[in-house]
């Protein structure tokens, strides 16, 4: 997952200019920009998923404090602030994962303190919408009454902006069902959404694992062993190292 969209910012403006000719230098520099941007990018979630899927709590925790104290000194940086926030959101992901919600609370919300400074720098990035989305709802897992009242408009809010400025993003859709998935049944949340979203992200992304693994979460509340069982399978098979899905396929019955 590319969290920093800067390849698609650089493509946009290489493709912005006007005489191609007068501009060839131009051109190519932001050709090598993109291709620089693109590589830091994807090593840094590269390794943040590593450490997810490994659910390396302490590297997490690490990183994410790092990030953050590099944004601090590039305050204006709203791609610094956006790396921080990812690194955050994978925190509070495994602590949940490790049933520790107050800890996974205390990430969420960090991570959206540092999403919100990434937005009000840049708010044209549809990935910092969903990330900010994202981290609003992994605070109500902790109080799911009390986390839905604070965060739960501000979560689906930053959602619907990011599939309405990138309806095609594959995460975004996924994002969206974790967030319905989280929020209370009579805050219109529940798993019934959630699969709506899941299965219109792998129309887009048959091969998204992310989609296949809350997927199977969903079902599973649903007590649909067998296809929750089937998608924790095929979520293995895309991404074997991905330790919280076989937990998920090793607690969920046969039948």
């Amino acid at each position: 997952m590319d969290f920093f969209s800067l390849p698609s910012a650089a493509i946009s403006w290489l493709f912005s200019a006007r005489s191609p000719r007068s501009n060839s230098l131009v051109h190519a520099n932001a050709l090598i920009l993109a291709v620089v941007f693109s590589s830091v990018a994807f090593a840094a979630s590269g390794e943040l998923e590593k450490l997810r899927n490994a659910q390396d709590r302490p590297a997490l925790e690490a990183r994410a404090q790092a990030l953050h104290a590099d944004a601090e000194k590039s305050a204006s940086d709203a791609k610094k602030w956006i790396a921080a926030a990812s690194a955050y959101s994978y925190l509070a992901e495994v602590a949940y994962e490790l049933r520790d919600k107050g800890g996974s609370m205390r990430a969420a919300e960090a991570g959206a303190r540092d999403a919100e400074s990434a937005v009000s720098i840049n708010g044209k990035v549809a990935d910092y919408y969903r990330i900010l989305g994202t981290l609003c709802g992994q605070v109500i897992p902790a109080n799911p009454i009390m986390g839905a009242l604070a965060y739960g408009r501000k979560a689906k809010n930053a959602l619907d902006k990011a599939l309405q400025m990138d309806p095609k993003s594959a995460m975004a859709h996924v994002a969206h069902g974790v967030g319905y998935y989280y929020l209370p049944a009579n805050f219109g949340g529940g798993p019934d959404n959630a699969l709506k979203d899941y299965k219109q992200a792998l129309a887009l992304d048959p091969k998204n694992a992310d989609a296949y693994l809350w997927m199977g979460v969903a079902l599973a509340k649903q007590h649909q062993n067998k296809a929750a069982r089937e998608a924790f399978t095929k979520a293995l098979q895309l991404e074997p190292d991905r330790r919280w899905a076989k937990q998920q396929l090793d607690k969920t019955p046969a039948q």
